[in-house]
């Protein structure tokens, strides 16, 4: 039986929420939640070291897919994960804040 995992709507997550963002590079650079950290998943097993303190970590990727994987395994580790359902998409959607790296408008790709 798969494990559930935790996940909340984008747009329900709270303004001081600690975000992180596991899309790839170029994904991050065109937009992404102010404040979030980066680590994209394939490398989180390595960076654990670099996983935001946060109680619950909010994990957020481009749909939702992703930062769920990442959340459930969080949570096997002993951490307090939540995955951000809708992902990025939803985020924007929602109306939420976003910033680029590039000076551009940002966008979620």
């Amino acid at each position: 039986m798969p494990q559930q995992v935790p996940t909340v709507p984008a747009a329900e997550v709270p303004e001081d929420a600690v975000l992180l963002d596991v899309r790839e590079d170029g994904e991050w650079v065109a937009g992404h939640a102010d404040g979030a950290t980066h680590i994209p998943m394939g490398d989180v097993p390595a960076r654990l070291d670099d996983v935001p303190d946060g109680d619950p970590v909010y994990v957020v990727c481009r749909s939702g897919g992703r930062s769920a994987r990442v959340t459930a395994w969080l949570n096997q580790n002993g951490y307090d994960a939540v995955n951000v359902g809708g992902g990025m998409g939803e985020w924007e959607a929602a109306g939420r804040p976003l910033v680029s790296e590039t000076g551009a408008p940002p966008t979620v790709v």
